[in-house]
C-alpha cells in the first residue's frame, strides 16, 4: 500500500501491487509449498491438508443447467472485495498493517481482495462508519472495481451496517463476521463446530432485519378468545426468540463436552503429569512447533486460524519427565468478544497449564503487537499467574536486529525455527528446567516384587539415580508428598 502520511488526507486508496507486498507480510509464514521430502519427518501424515482442498461434490445447486437435479462439480467463483478502514490512532504504518491483516483474512476466508481504502478521522462515523461522503466515494470504487462485497477493518453496528450498505448498493460485513467465517470454515470437531455457531448466533441476534409491521404476526389462542386478540409476535420478534433457545441450548451442550475434557485434566493432576500449553498469535506457527516437539502431525498450512481444535499431546524431558503439550486456537488483534465467551472452556487449557510458551512470528513487521494481543486474551482468560516463555520462531527468517531486541526484552525468551529444528533442543532444556519439579527428595530399595512404584516414580517423579541391587532397585528420586509415602516403607537403613 502506498500512502502519504500527511493529515490532510482524509483517505487512501491502495495500488494493485498492494496485495505482493504487506499481504505477503500479513500472512506471517514462509511462502513454501508443503513437500513431504521436505516437511514430512517435522509434520507427520498431513491428512487434513488433502481433506481441505479437494472439491465437494453437491447435489442440486447449479442455476446453469436445465435439469437442477444433476450432479456436478460447481465452478468456484471467489468473492471479489473492497477493504476499508478507519486511521483514528498511531502511525500510518499500523493502519496499513492493520489492512494488511484484514487482506490476509479475506484471502483466507477464500476472497479476491481488489482495492483497500483507509479513511482518516479522530473516530469512526456513528452513521456509515466512514463518513456520508466518502461512503459516496467508496460506492464509486465498488462499481469500478465490481466488488460484490466490503469488509470494514472494525465491528460496525446494526445501524452502521444497514445504512452504508444503502449507500454502496452491495453486502458489507465487518471484521467479526470475517473472522466468524473463517472459524465457521474450519471448525472440524463436534465442541469447535457448537463453539463457533454460539458465536456467530450471538453477533447475529442484534443485526437480525425485517419488515416489522408488514410482517405476518402470530395470533394467540386458535380461534381467540380472552386476552388473546390483537397483534402477537412480529417475524423478527420470533426470530430472535428461536435464536435465543438455540443459543441457550448450545450452551447446555458445551457445558457438557466441558465436562470430558475436565475429566481427562483431573487425572492428569491425579497421575501429576505437568502440563504446557502453545499460546500465540494465529500463523505464528504453533502447530508446527507442536509438530516439531511431539511429531503430532497436525494441520500446518501458510493461512489464518488453519487449526482450531485444541490438540493434546505426550511430550518428555530430555531428563526423562513426561508431560503435556497443549496447542490452543490462534488469537488476532481485537479477536471479537462472541469468539472469546465461546471458546473460553478450550482456552481453559492456558489457564489450567503449569507453563505456557508464548509463540511470537519473530519475522513479522511487528511482533511486539503480537505479543501484546496475546497478554490481551490471555489476561481475559485469568491466566496471568502461569510462568510464561515467549518462543520467537521462524528465527531462521527474521531480521537478526529484531531478534536481539525481542530478546533483550523479554527476559524469559528464547529464538527457534520449527522449520528447521534451530534452537529446539535449547527449548526442551528451558522447558524442563521451568516446570514445577517434585517437591521431597527420596531414596528407596524396591524389592523387585513391587515393579509398580518403581514404574511410578519414573513417570510421576524425578529419576536421579538408579541401581539394580540383589535386593531390589536403589532408587534417589524427587517425588511427590503421596508417592514419598509410599516408599517411605522401603528406605534403606543407614549403616550408622
Amino acid at each position: 500500500m502506498t500512502s502519504s502520511s500527511s493529515p490532510s488526507q482524509d483517505a487512501k486508496r491502495t495500488a494493485h501491487a498492494y496485495p505482493e507486498g504487506l499481504r505477503a507480510d500479513a500472512l506471517m509464514e514462509e511462502d513454501v509449498a508443503w513437500s513431504h521430502e521436505i516437511d514430512g519427518e517435522r509434520d507427520g501424515d498431513q491428512f487434513d491438508r488433502s481433506e481441505r482442498a479437494a472439491l465437494r461434490r453437491v447435489v442440486g445447486l447449479s442455476t446453469e443447467l436445465e435439469d437442477v437435479t444433476e450432479v456436478e462439480y460447481r465452478q468456484l467463483r471467489l468473492e471479489r472485495v473492497v477493504l476499508v478502514g478507519v486511521w483514528t490512532t498511531g502511525t500510518v504504518q499500523d493502519a496499513d498493517n492493520s489492512l494488511a491483516e484484514l487482506a490476509a483474512l479475506a484471502e483466507t476466508a477464500g476472497a479476491l481482495v481488489l482495492d483497500g481504502v483507509i479513511q482518516r478521522r479522530d473516530k469512526p462515523d456513528a452513521a456509515t462508519y466512514i463518513g456520508s461522503g466518502k461512503a459516496l466515494e467508496l460506492r464509486d470504487i465498488v462499481m469500478e472495481t465490481g466488488a460484490d462485497t466490503v469488509i470494514c477493518d472494525g465491528e460496525l453496528s446494526p445501524g452502521q451496517l444497514i445504512q452504508l450498505e444503502d449507500v454502496v448498493k452491495v453486502k458489507v460485513i465487518d471484521r467479526t463476521a470475517l473472522i466468524l467465517d473463517i472459524f465457521a470454515q474450519h471448525a472440524k470437531s463436534r465442541e469447535g463446530k457448537a463453539q463457533v455457531a454460539l458465536a456467530q448466533m450471538q453477533y447475529m441476534l442484534p443485526r437480525l432485519r425485517g419488515w416489522g409491521q408488514s410482517l405476518s404476526r402470530q395470533m394467540g389462542g386458535g380461534r381467540g378468545g380472552l386476552a388473546t386478540r390483537g397483534p402477537g409476535e412480529t417475524k423478527i420478534e420470533t426470530d430472535r426468540r428461536r435464536i435465543r433457545e438455540k443459543m441457550a441450548k448450545m450452551r447446555r451442550e458445551i457445558a457438557d463436552m466441558k465436562t470430558g475434557r475436565e475429566i481427562k485434566r483431573q487425572e492428569r493432576r491425579r497421575n501429576k503429569v505437568p502440563s504446557v500449553a502453545i499460546a500465540g498469535y494465529t500463523n505464528a506457527g504453533k502447530s508446527s512447533l507442536l509438530n516439531r516437539l511431539t511429531g503430532a502431525g497436525v494441520l500446518v498450512e501458510n493461512a489464518l486460524f488453519a487449526t482450531l481444535d485444541p490438540t493434546v499431546r505426550r511430550a518428555e524431558t530430555p531428563s526423562g519427565r513426561l508431560y503435556t503439550l497443549a496447542d490452543t486456537v490462534g488469537f488476532v488483534r481485537h479477536l471479537p468478544h462472541h469468539l472469546v465467551e465461546a471458546f473460553r472452556s478450550t482456552m481453559e487449557e492456558v489457564g489450567d497449564s503449569d507453563l505456557i510458551l508464548h509463540v511470537v512470528d519473530g519475522s513479522h513487521p511487528v511482533p511486539e503487537e503480537q505479543l501484546a494481543a496475546v497478554r490481551e486474551v490471555i489476561r481475559d482468560v485469568g491466566a496471568t499467574g502461569v510462568p510464561e516463555i515467549v518462543v520467537i520462531n521462524k528465527a531462521d527468517a527474521a531480521d537478526p536486529l529484531v531478534l536481539q531486541r525481542l530478546l533483550r526484552v523479554e527476559k524469559r525468551s528464547i529464538a527457534v525455527s520449527a522449520r528447521t529444528g534451530q534452537g529446539i533442543a535449547e527449548l526442551l532444556a528451558l522447558i524442563d528446567e521451568e516446570l514445577p519439579r517434585p517437591e521431597v527428595e527420596v531414596e528407596a530399595l524396591v524389592p523387585y516384587t513391587h515393579g509398580k512404584l518403581v514404574a511410578r516414580a519414573h513417570t510421576e517423579g524425578e529419576v536421579i539415580s538408579e541401581e539394580h541391587t540383589a535386593e531390589g532397585t536403589l532408587l534417589k528420586v524427587r517425588v511427590h508428598e503421596e508417592l514419598a509415602a509410599d516408599l517411605a516403607p522401603y528406605t534403606p537403613v543407614s549403616a550408622g
